[in-house]
């Protein structure tokens, strides 16, 4: 057994737990939902219980590697060549609301670079995984991205950041404008899902801003082993700190791209 199947058996191991909490706790909060300083910025009983059991999970298997988790931050050392991005409850505000839609989400990086991607949706039952040369799946059985190859003929997901409020960046005026040219624009609240979406062909593409690496490393190489493919919006290779991403199924790639380039601002929607 290779290190990556290894790796991506106890991230669903991992996935599999944290799922099991959230579902648990769904609906039960009460007044166990905080904001962690900015508006809409959600934080539950079940994200932290939830990033607990994961930590345990993979610490006992690697207590070497380094994690990058969104509640408890970077814990280990920081040139370890194994970095886990977790989030442990993607959709908080979602699951806060019982709108269901949220996921664990555990990735791999190796040396900066996905190697390995769970997430799990514990309220569908839906098991996402993949490893680079492994492929791509979906509760054990093979995915692959959609072959839709025009633009207007596609159906795109995206998102706004938790700034929206304090930013004229805030992707209104994209999502405008991807509304027009396309079939339709979902925008679900789970970064993570989106990205799965993409990877099992529900959707065909996806873009968003403002992300953090626990949003986007798992889902990046879902994408890419179920044949699609994750740039910068300017379709240069991805920095997975600035916190935008454009993925999508390939065929539509470089269409969604120069649309992203050229998108007019939000005044001249009005």
């Amino acid at each position: 057994m290779t290190n990556l199947q290894i790796f991506l058996d106890i991230a669903t191991e991992a996935a599999l737990a944290g799922g099991a909490i959230l579902q648990s706790y769904l609906g039960k909060l009460e007044d166990a939902i905080i904001e962690k300083g900015r508006p809409g910025d959600l934080v539950t009983a079940a994200d932290k219980a939830s990033e607990k059991l994961i930590l345990e999970i993979l610490r006992r298997h690697f207590p070497q590697h380094s994690i990058l988790a969104e509640e408890s931050g970077k814990l280990g050392d920081g040139e370890n060549e194994y970095l886990w991005a977790i989030d442990p409850l993607d959709g908080t505000t979602n699951y806060a609301h019982q709108y269901p839609f949220f996921a664990v989400s555990i990735g791999l990086l190796i040396n900066g670079v996905p190697q390995v991607g769970v997430i799990y949706d514990p309220f569908h039952n839906e098991l996402f995984r993949a490893a680079v040369g492994l492929g791509a799946t979906r509760n054990r059985q093979a995915i692959a991205v959609s072959a839709t190859s025009q633009l207007n003929k596609s159906l795109l997901v995206s998102g706004f950041a938790y700034d929206r409020r304090e930013t004229s960046d805030n992707n209104y005026a994209e999502f405008c404008h991807f509304t027009h040219l396309t079939q339709g624009v979902r925008r679900s609240g789970s970064a993570s899902l989106d990205l799965a979406y993409v990877a099992c062909g529900r959707v065909d593409g996806y873009w968003e801003r403002g992300l953090s690496p626990w949003d986007i490393v798992a889902g990046i190489i879902l994408v890419q082993e179920a044949g699609g493919k994750v740039t910068a919006y300017d379709g240069t290779p991805l920095n997975i700190e600035s916190g935008r991403i454009l993925a999508t199924n390939s065929y539509i790639h470089d269409s969604v791209s120069r649309e992203l380039l050229q998108v007019p601002p939000l005044s001249a929607w009005k």
